[in-house]
């Protein structure tokens, strides 16, 4: 699909989905480099140990790495920080001027429709407009592995190869390639506060109010997003294979348990999505 598009460009924050995206992207094109940068939304409120391995990682592929900075929008007043301290339904606009700004007409993400309600709506390709919207209703057939990434001037698309793909695809994935993963990803000790049913770390961005009991808990992290708004599990799965086991065993999603962004209201995700978001 690379061939038929312009300027495409691969998110990529350093989680799981956008790590096993870039893992298969490097794959498709080895012994050359990646032909495309590597996107990144940065909302400030990112876990240290994610935004070393998306680094880390960038060197050692020798990507071309562009972040849009949330924080640079609240600074100059384009944004404004919400009540309840999450900044991850604030990548919308960062993100929208990084396309535009950069011409890109195709964007990759990791998103699967185990995810979440609304991914689940979604095709592989999904047609934006020139606000960057989607409009579920104006999804096209996907017969086979036929895709259209045909677009208007002015429109792009959103390309997610692994719509199909489940938690665990992803991880037997990983278990398949070795692929080397930030450490959150396993059960490891960490300070944590219990809030809206779900362990939050405690860090600059995550504290714990006056009632809220500090723990030292062992957890592992399902999915990574803003430390305030991302809940941690707890686990004993120090290797794949546990984690293989874990997943296999669970029945709710990985954003229904540990995102409280996404309980907002039902269509919280398709709401963002409508408006520009992932």
């Amino acid at each position: 699909m690379v061939s038929e598009l312009e300027r495409p460009v691969l998110l990529f924050s350093g989680g799981k989905d956008s790590i096993v995206m870039l893992h298969l992207a490097a794959k498709a094109f080895w012994p050359a480099p990646l032909p495309f940068p590597v996107l990144h939304v940065d909302t400030g409120h990112n876990f240290p140990e994610v935004l070393a391995h998306r680094d880390a990682t960038v060197e050692r592929l020798r990507l071309r790495l562009i972040v849009a900075r949330v924080q640079d929008y609240i600074d100059d007043g384009r944004l404004l920080d919400r009540s309840d301290g999450t900044r991850n339904p604030l990548q919308t606009q960062p993100l929208l001027d990084a396309i535009s700004e950069g011409r890109f007409d195709a964007v990759f993400g990791g998103g699967r429709r185990d995810e979440e309600k609304a991914r689940a709506k979604e095709r592989v390709v999904s047609l934006r407009d020139e606000f960057g919207a989607w409009d579920p209703r104006n999804q096209r057939p996907e017969l086979w592995n036929l895709y259209n990434p045909r677009h208007r001037p002015g429109e792009h698309v959103r390309v997610f190869p692994l719509s199909n793909w489940t938690e665990l695809d992803v991880w037997r994935y990983i278990g398949a390639e070795q692929i080397d993963l930030p450490h959150l990803y396993y059960a490891h000790e960490r300070d944590v506060f219990h809030r809206d049913g779900m362990w939050l770390a405690v860090g600059d961005v995550s504290r714990p109010r006056d009632h809220e009991q500090v723990e030292r808990r062992v957890v592992r992290y399902r999915t990574v997003g803003d430390m305030s708004c991302t809940g941690a599990v707890e686990s004993a799965a120090i290797t794949i294979a546990d984690v293989i086991e874990e997943v296999a065993l669970t029945r709710i999603t990985e954003r229904g348990a540990t995102r409280a962004d996404d309980r907002v209201t039902e269509a919280a995700m398709e709401d963002r999505k409508k408006e520009g978001y992932f």
